[in-house]
């Protein structure tokens, strides 16, 4: 370590925070236009993929100073302020919004390396412990120009961020897969489904075909080291897939009805997004080799198929249509909290296609699903190899030397 320096992070990095509301109102905002990202893109220290808003070219020209480029890193600058996300080369000349912070390193550092340095927990819980304001965490340039960093030589820092982005780059992969092979099912199924509807097809509700179970109702004293474990709201991804981070381990009470197995079909009965993002949202769970057990919490449903010929995979994919989604919104109350009433599923109501169909379309999707469930374990194995070098590598610990 006695080769590492140790300085404030303005002194090798540009600092900058995004354009005022005052240059930039949302009512400026186009569809089609040049990217920007805000808070709600920031995940997992990625960038992710969902309706950003975007600025016309004339904005993009009188606002240039507030573009990206590749190898600059974006803080969240309200609310989560420990979140930090790298600027790859597919987000270079996007803009970033009023509430993000843009570092920019200078060539003293390599900004792969200094991404995965400000991952550390050790470095984002000690910007937690020095934001301002009580109910609304901030951050601005002058706290975050002044968060000390530490350093080896470049070569060491290059080697460093090799062998760390080496895994995010597989797990990057993996998400792509899995976006691709999401997409094909959805294709198959709206074209066979909604684009080739037939009217002869009965036009039925879900209440005649399902059978929806509610979550168990628990207490924060229940939620205690266990191989039992609630899937909750968590398990939720924004952009449709399973997390495998998002399961609380539980030793409360619990009925035969609360128990979900791998492969079964669960809804969003509560949301608290303030853009309504998971409400109705149905999931296929997945499971971990730690827990035994797995139940689905209080703000969740189970849906159970009361016909063999009609597949989870099927109803999924029902449920994951702007059809389904537009339903529950209308079924949803709250301010604050969303809820979706008990009615919500069962009243639902489509088509009906011919159970050969269904049994046609199950045998060609399961395979994509059972393929992205497995690339889902394996970007958490990855994901735990990368966050256990990550402070081994950071301090010393682990150096990697050619």
């Amino acid at each position: 370590m006695s080769e590492w320096k140790e300085i404030e992070l303005g002194e090798v990095a540009h600092v900058q925070t995004g354009p005022f509301g005052s240059q930039l109102k949302n009512e400026q905002y186009i569809t089609g236009g040049t990217p920007v990202v805000t808070v709600e893109h920031i995940k997992d220290f990625r960038i992710i993929d969902f309706d950003y808003p975007s600025i016309t070219n004339e904005d993009k020209e009188r606002l240039s100073k507030y573009l990206m480029k590749e190898g600059d890193i974006l803080f969240t600058r309200v609310g989560s302020v420990d979140l930090s996300a790298y600027v790859s080369k597919g987000q270079n000349g996007w803009m970033f919004s009023s509430r993000m912070l843009r570092v920019r390193p200078s060539k003293e550092i390599n900004s792969r390396f200094l991404s995965y340095f400000v991952q550390q927990k050790s470095f984002r819980d000690y910007i937690i412990n020095i934001a301002v304001g009580a109910t609304m965490p901030s951050i601005n340039t002058g706290i975050l120009k002044t968060i000390p960093i530490s350093y080896p030589p470049l070569k060491e820092q290059n080697e460093i961020a090799s062998v760390l982005s080496s895994l995010d780059d597989k797990i990057d992969l993996l998400h792509r897969q899995n976006q691709t092979l999401e997409q094909m099912a959805e294709t198959l199924f709206r074209q066979w489904f909604v684009e080739e509807v037939d009217d002869e097809w009965e036009f039925t509700s879900l209440e005649n075909f399902v059978t929806c179970f509610n979550g168990v109702s628990y207490k924060s004293a229940d939620l205690n080291p266990s191989d039992t474990a609630m899937i909750t709201l968590k398990s939720f991804a924004r952009d449709g897939g399973f997390r495998l981070d998002g399961f609380k381990e539980y030793t409360g009470k619990y009925k035969e009805q609360h128990i979900v197995n791998e492969g079964d079909l669960v809804v969003a009965h509560t949301d608290i997004t303030q853009d309504a993002a998971l409400i109705g949202n149905p999931i296929m769970v997945i499971g971990r080799r730690e827990y035994k057990t797995l139940l689905i919490s209080m703000d969740l449903v189970k849906v159970v198929s009361n016909h063999d010929w009609l597949s989870k995979e099927f109803l999924y994919y029902q449920m994951k249509s702007r059809d389904f989604k537009q339903h529950c919104l209308g079924y949803s109350n709250g301010s604050t909290v969303l809820h979706l009433s008990k009615q919500a599923v069962p009243s639902y109501e489509f088509f009906l296609p011919p159970k050969e169909l269904v049994a046609e379309f199950t045998s060609q999707v399961k395979p994509l699903i059972e393929k992205s469930n497995k690339n889902i374990k394996h970007i958490r194995n990855l994901e735990e190899i990368r966050d256990t070098l990550l402070p081994k590598l950071m301090s010393g610990e682990v150096r990697i030397m050619n």
